[in-house]
């Protein structure tokens, strides 16, 4: 454990890997119905190559002699070597391919994410924070990137009324709001999968039905819910990678390790929806759970069927229907394929990112470049789905949608 600043009566101390964190700590401050939030997950991720080169928490404390309760955690990852042609869509990929042949390292970025890899982001804590409490953890941040040599700072992925009390902090410091990709929520009424569908606009409830037929049609095809998924873990990792291949963003990318870790974690957390046909695994969906909260974390597809027999969306009625009989009031899915989702009868969750770089000429063109052209790859990818966004500054707003 490292402090790294001190500012206005604030400490914030380094703490690397979420195990050593202070006992109860994640526990009492993590969302206790977001699955991603889990300690679970925390330690797959320590224990995958999914991205960083490591993680730690920023553990915000009051620095006076004997005040030694944590009063905020903020999850961080570091990527002293990101490399940008797998964060941009497919078509700024082919543009960057010559470059990352004759000149690699143009295209490795140092960042510091500050949020969560995987999912939302969050400062976690039980209270609201003062100003110079906020300023001390942004301060403490930027603190780490210096010592790291990590140019970049992004908050990443955070809701607007968690970012909007953030931000007179972030921007004090030289931040920058981003337009991020939306969430995909579906919220589960009462009742089991009959009653879902029975919700849904004619259109979208038809379409399911068929999508239904068809997977049912496909010779050998079944859908099977499992708790012990160990023996599936090759395949499964085949078949997302053919998902990968085809991704516009890259910037995780789970191995065996990850999928092994979250496996052997409580089975009371974890479900794989997986799908055979026959005796091979064509598709599957790894569910994690948490008080009433699901999410369908990752997809793997065998496109050799998967559009014939309706692979994506057995997968998702398969865990629609697993979210329902646990008891959960919502499952979320991921930042991708927003047309499907919608047709399942998802909502989008909105969010922001802000950023800066350490150095003022590289912040400054950074600032003019990034938000329209990420406002842009949020319209491509949302289609005509996409809400206009709406970055009001006003943190009071944010802090009363808080409340």
């Amino acid at each position: 454990m490292t402090g790294v600043t001190a500012a206005t009566g604030y400490r914030v101390e380094v703490v690397r890997g979420v195990d050593a964190l202070p006992p109860g700590l994640w526990e009492r401050l993590a969302p206790p119905d977001d699955p991603i939030w889990s300690r679970q997950v925390l330690r797959a991720m320590e224990a995958g190559a999914i991205g960083p080169d490591g993680y730690a928490h920023l553990v915000l404390r009051q620095d006076a002699p004997g005040a030694r309760e944590a009063l905020a955690v903020l999850p961080v990852a570091l990527f002293p070597r990101l490399r940008l042609d797998e964060v941009v869509g497919a078509e700024d990929r082919r543009r960057l391919a010559p470059v990352r042949r004759h000149l690699p390292g143009l295209l490795r970025v140092p960042m510091l994410f500050c949020g969560h890899l995987l999912g939302q982001g969050h400062l976690l804590t039980d209270r609201r924070l003062p100003p110079a409490a906020l300023d001390a953890l942004v301060a403490g941040a930027l603190a780490l990137a210096r010592r790291e040599r990590l140019g970049t700072v992004v908050f990443k992925d955070f809701a607007p009324a968690e970012l909007g009390l953030l931000r007179p902090a972030l921007a004090s410091a030289g931040f920058f709001p981003l337009p991020a990709l939306p969430d995909t929520e579906l919220r589960l009424g009462a009742g089991g999968f009959e009653e879902y569908l029975a919700r849904l606009p004619a259109k979208a409830r038809r379409n399911a039905r068929s999508k239904l037929r068809r997977a049912a049609a496909w010779p050998g095809l079944r859908t099977e819910v499992l708790a012990d998924f160990a023996h599936l873990l090759p395949q499964m990792l085949g078949l997302y990678r053919q998902v990968m291949a085809r991704a516009d963003q890259r910037l995780d990318v789970l191995d065996a390790a990850f999928l092994a870790a979250v496996h052997d974690g409580p089975p009371a957390g974890r479900r794989l929806v997986a799908c055979f046909e026959g005796e091979r695994l064509v598709a599957f969906l790894l569910c994690l759970f948490a008080g009433t909260g699901a999410t369908g974390a990752r997809i793997g597809l065998d496109y050799r069927i998967a559009h014939q027999a309706g692979l994506y969306h057995a997968v998702h009625h398969a865990a629609i229907r697993l979210a329902l009989d646990s008891g959960c009031t919502r499952i979320r899915f991921a930042q991708t394929a927003y047309q499907p989702k919608l047709e399942l009868g998802c909502e989008l969750v909105e969010q922001w990112s802000a950023m800066t770089h350490l150095r003022p000429p590289r912040r400054a063109l950074l600032r003019r470049v990034l938000p329209p052209a990420l406002t842009a790859a949020r319209a491509r990818a949302l289609g005509p789905h996409a809400p206009a966004p709406d970055p009001d500054p006003d943190p009071e707003r944010y802090s009363r949608a808080a409340r």
